[in-house]
């Protein structure tokens, strides 16, 4: 089952892609031809959206059956077979681009948030999202980081405070900024900070947790030093699989990765009619 603001998603993405009906379908095949078709992995990824894909099929065509044969979290091997479909294969083939686009996106951001996950095992390190996603799928692809074992930052501006250097910039400085959001909020409170001075300034203000933005792993071991475990503390920007390890060696609480979402490679699916 999917959440409704989902099948809202789904909605708009099928309206957006048939608009007034499919041309090439309508015109080569019969609505009333029954069929079967298989999604097949073509490389080696991390299932996560297979209900949404599911569910893409039956919102066009509610009699479409659906036999999923993996389940979000397992690990794809390429020619797998990962779901078979049965129905009007008008509808499976107006329906299939939407589909493979939403399920290939999660399964790309699941099996990159597991890798981050994997290079950090061992550590207290949790590897953590950030807002830069599509416009309109951060649902999804919140989702599908969690799905490959990473941990949902803020879903949106509305549920979390999260000072950064432009909230710094018009309050005036740290303190300022940290001052006023006390007065109008209850939540608890994240600052972003650039150099140990600033660090120094978010700890006096006794926030919940200091954000560590585009630090060196030097710069940044220095503020964990500093601060001795007074506090939580993210690290941010310019992360990589290449330097992960080495910045949760250091001893920070969380590190958030923009890659997860902002421009991940999508997984290698194809769906094939064979009857």
């Amino acid at each position: 089952m999917v959440s409704e603001p989902i099948k809202k998603i789904i909605k708009y993405a099928l309206a957006e892609d048939i608009g007034a009906g499919d041309i090439t379908t309508q015109a080569s095949v019969s609505p009333k031809k029954k069929g079967r078709a298989i999604a097949v992995a073509k490389e080696d990824f991390i299932i996560a959206g297979i209900d949404v894909f599911a569910e893409t099929f039956q919102f066009l065509d509610e009699n479409t059956k659906i036999k999923k044969l993996m389940n979000d979290g397992r690990r794809a091997k390429k020619g797998d077979v990962i779901a078979e479909v049965s129905g009007s294969l008008s509808n499976i083939l107006q329906a299939e681009r939407v589909a493979l686009n939403l399920f290939q996106r999660m399964c790309g951001i699941a099996t990159l948030t597991a890798k981050y996950v994997k290079a950090v095992r061992g550590t207290k390190v949790k590897i953590l999202d950030t807002r830069k996603t599509v416009p309109g799928l951060r649902i999804l692809d919140k989702m599908a980081v969690r799905i490959g074992g990473g941990r949902n930052h803020r879903i949106g501006l509305y549920d979390g405070v999260l000072i950064k250097d432009n909230h710094i910039e018009a309050a005036g400085d740290i303190t300022s900024a940290v001052k006023a959001q006390r007065k109008n909020h209850f939540m608890k409170i994240e600052v972003e900070t650039k150099n140990i001075k600033e660090v120094k300034e978010a700890l006096k203000c006794d926030v919940d947790v200091i954000m560590l933005d585009n630090m060196s792993v030097p710069a940044m071991k220095k503020a964990v030093d500093f601060v001795k475990g007074r506090t939580l503390l993210e690290a941010s920007g310019n992360v990589s699989l290449k330097n992960v390890a080495a910045i949760a060696a250091i001893g920070v609480d969380f590190i958030s990765i923009g890659e997860l979402t902002h421009s991940v490679r999508a997984a290698d699916i194809s769906l094939k009619i064979i009857a």
